[in-house]
């Protein structure tokens, strides 16, 4: 027995209360969550009124969560937590094209285009050819993966952001590969934007002395049978928020050439290749 609570045994005492019929998964889970939890208190040697107001945090983030808003999935996103829940999640080997956060502004079922097709409808913003292939981890092109892509528009808004101002399904659009893997579509260079900073999770930011903004990337979501999802990002060179995204979603790998376009059908031309991985090989 740990005997009765105290500061040098509170967390086997309170792991203690655990039950033998509790899922061995959520047993594991919690009494690590309650070693880690109790040993940052003692740690800091929280005080009374840094654990009210820690209190008072968590529960105006929950106040503020909506069937549009979700502030807990911005709060993990800002501490670097969804970042990481993905990385472990998403462990592939070299050569892979690496995964980052899903972001919270994807909508399922958006047009399928024909490739070459423009996804930009409201006019705004430099326009940008998007091409390159999707490949094995052998170089072999996949034919039938589906494409599905999505970005801001030139004021830093998504179209589910702003119904009525921008057009249905703007700078969105899904692109199915031949049998050559190639994918190509004309959208606009994103730009920049701040993550909602108006609830408590911008104001940690501020308190923190940290920036919202996220830097300038496409969406994509890509799938092919027999092969692992891959959500990822392709970020543009250059852009100031790059090593400060305040979601830690930049990758080095993921960071994308946006040159001059030679064929004229655009202002700006970003290839780049996909590199799924086979669901039978495991994770590295």
């Amino acid at each position: 027995m740990t005997g009765f609570f105290t500061e040098d045994n509170s967390a086997a005492a309170v792991n203690a209360r655990i039950g033998e019929q509790a899922d061995a998964r959520l047993a594991l889970v919690m009494s690590a969550l309650v070693r880690h939890l109790h040993a940052f208190a003692k740690e800091v040697e929280l005080t009374p009124a840094e654990w009210e107001a820690g209190i008072a945090f968590l529960t105006q983030t929950g106040q503020i969560c909506s069937a549009e808003r979700q502030e807990f999935i911005l709060l993990s996103d800002t501490l670097g937590l969804s970042m990481l829940v993905d990385a472990i999640n998403n462990r592939r080997p070299d050569g892979a094209t690496e995964n980052t956060v899903f972001g919270p502004f994807h909508v399922a079922d958006a047009p399928v285009r024909a490739m070459g097709d423009t996804i930009s409808l409201d006019g705004k913003g430099e326009p940008c050819r998007y091409q390159g292939r999707v490949l094995d981890m052998d170089g072999a092109p996949i034919a039938g993966a589906s494409i599905d892509v999505w970005c801001d528009n030139a004021d830093g808004f998504y179209d589910v952001q702003q119904p009525g101002i921008q057009p249905k399904w703007n700078n969105r659009g899904i692109f199915i590969t031949g049998a050559d893997g190639a994918y190509e579509f004309i959208g606009i260079k994103p730009v920049s934007y701040p993550i909602p900073d108006d609830g408590p999770v911008g104001r940690m930011l501020a308190a923190l002395g940290r920036h919202p903004y996220r830097p300038a990337h496409m969406h994509y979501l890509v799938t092919a049978p027999g092969y692992q999802k891959l959500v990822t990002h392709t970020f543009v060179g250059g852009d100031p928020y790059l090593e400060s995204d305040t979601v830690f979603g930049v990758k080095q790998s993921l960071v994308a050439p946006f040159e001059p376009d030679s064929t004229g059908r655009a202002a700006w031309h970003s290839p780049f290749d996909f590199v799924l991985v086979a669901e039978d090989s495991g994770k590295d």
